[in-house]
């Protein structure tokens, strides 16, 4: 195996998250121009997809390293702010 290719493979998921949505950012704008042949727009979009699932992969990785951390240091009741979840518990506001 090549040093590159054992580095790429070797590279964190949260690393590449940036440069994943970045990429994923320029796909998108790409296919909504809406003046691409079928196969360019089939190819952007298998793209899109794949960058998609690496972006996926990078949140439950940093998801799961912050359970790690609140678990390590006794906090397992904690819950974890989701996008939409601003901490409150409405039971208590």
């Amino acid at each position: 195996m090549s040093e590159k290719t054992d580095t790429v493979e070797n590279v964190d998921p949260i690393d590449r998250f940036e440069d994943a949505m970045r990429e994923l950012e320029s796909v998108i704008a790409q296919m909504e121009a809406g003046d691409l042949p079928l196969q360019k727009s089939l190819s952007l979009f298998e793209r899109g997809v794949s960058l998609a699932r690496q972006c996926r992969k990078s949140l439950d990785t940093a998801e799961l390293r912050v359970k790690t951390l609140l678990e390590q240091q006794g906090d397992t009741d904690s819950q974890i702010m989701r996008p939409n979840d601003h901490g409150v518990d409405p039971a208590t506001d």
